[in-house]
C-alpha cells in the first residue's frame, strides 16, 4: 500500500522547555502529485533540490535535541520547500515574489521556470501551507500555556557562493548568520547564540538572510514569543551543493545544544 509522505512532524520535548527547534527546509520529498505540476524532472529536479534544500539541518536539530539537558520540541517539515515554503507570506506582502519564490515557487534558484505560466497555486496553499501554519501556531500556543513563553529557533543553511535568486546575496556570508527581528529577538537571546557559535569563525547579523519565523497570530503582537534564525554556511559541515555531511556537523549540533541549554531554566 502506498502512503502519502508525512507533511510535518511535531516531535515532543520536555513539558518544561520553551524551545521549539523549527526545521522548515531540510526535506527533499516532493509527492508525485506535486511533481506533476513541476517542469523539471530527473536529474534537473535533483540538481535543483541540491541547491534549495537545507541538507542535514534536521539531523543537526535532532542531535542538538538529544544532547540537551532539557529536551526542546522540534517542528520538522517533511516535504521539500518546492511543495510550499511555509516561511513565506502567501500573498503580495512577500518580497520573494520578485524572483518567483513566494509561498509556492514558480522559478528555480537560477531563475528558470519551475512551474508553467498560469499554474494554480491555491490548492497547494490550502492543502499544505495553511495546515502547517496552523500546527506551528498550536505548538507555540502550547508552550505559552505550559511555561509562559516560547522560543523559536529556526535551523537553516545556505550556500557558500550566492545563488541568482538571492535578493541580498552581495552582502557578508559569515560561517553563521543570525537572523533577527526587532520585536521578537531580545538581546539576551542574540547574545546567547553569538556565544554558542563563537567557535566557527564568526557570526554575522541578517546577511545574507534576515528575519525570523513567528506564526502570524503572534507576530509583532506577543513578546512572550522569542525567535532567532540560525543560518549555517554549508561549507562548515557538508560537501556542496548536495553532498554528504562531514565532521563539522557534530560540532554544530553541540553549539546548538549549548544555545538550547542556555534558554531553559
Amino acid at each position: 500500500m502506498n502512503h502519502s509522505p508525512e507533511p510535518f512532524r511535531l516531535l515532543p520535548g520536555s513539558g518544561a522547555s520553551p524551545v521549539i527547534l523549527h526545521v522548515p527546509h531540510s526535506s527533499r520529498v516532493v509527492p508525485e502529485a506535486v511533481r506533476a505540476g513541476i517542469l523539471l524532472d530527473g536529474q534537473a529536479l535533483e540538481q535543483e533540490l541540491d541547491h534549495i534544500t537545507d541538507s542535514c539541518t534536521a539531523e543537526i536539530a535532532a542531535a542538538a535535541s538529544a544532547g540537551a539537558s532539557v529536551t526542546p520540541w522540534q517542528f520538522v517539515n517533511g516535504l521539500s520547500r518546492l511543495v510550499v515554503d511555509p516561511e513565506r507570506f502567501p500573498d503580495d506582502r512577500e518580497e520573494m515574489l520578485a524572483v518567483g519564490m513566494g509561498a509556492v515557487y514558480t522559478h528555480t534558484t537560477h531563475r528558470q521556470r519551475l512551474r508553467p505560466d498560469g499554474f494554480e497555486q491555491q490548492p497547494l496553499i490550502d492543502r499544505y501551507f495553511h495546515p502547517y501554519a496552523d500546527a506551528m501556531t498550536r505548538a507555540v500556543q502550547d508552550r505559552l500555556e505550559a511555561v509562559g513563553r516560547a522560543v523559536i529557533i529556526d535551523v537553516h543553511s545556505y550556500p557558500t557562493v550566492h545563488l541568482p535568486y538571492e535578493l541580498h546575496g552581495e552582502g557578508g556570508r559569515p560561517p553563521i548568520c543570525l537572523g533577527t527581528d526587532a520585536f521578537h529577538t531580545p538581546a539576551p537571546l542574540l547574545a546567547a547564540a553569538q556565544k554558542a557559535f563563537a567557535g566557527f569563525g564568526g557570526t554575522g547579523l541578517d546577511s545574507p538572510f534576515a528575519g525570523t519565523y513567528v506564526p502570524l497570530r503572534y507576530y509583532g503582537e506577543d513578546d512572550r514569543v522569542g525567535a532567532l534564525m540560525i543560518e549555517i554556511r554549508r561549507d562548515t559541515y557538508m560537501s556542496e551543493p548536495g553532498g554528504p555531511a562531514g565532521p563539522g556537523l557534530p560540532a554544530l549540533a553541540a553549539a546548538l545544544t549549548e544555545l538550547v541549554d542556555g534558554l531553559t531554566p
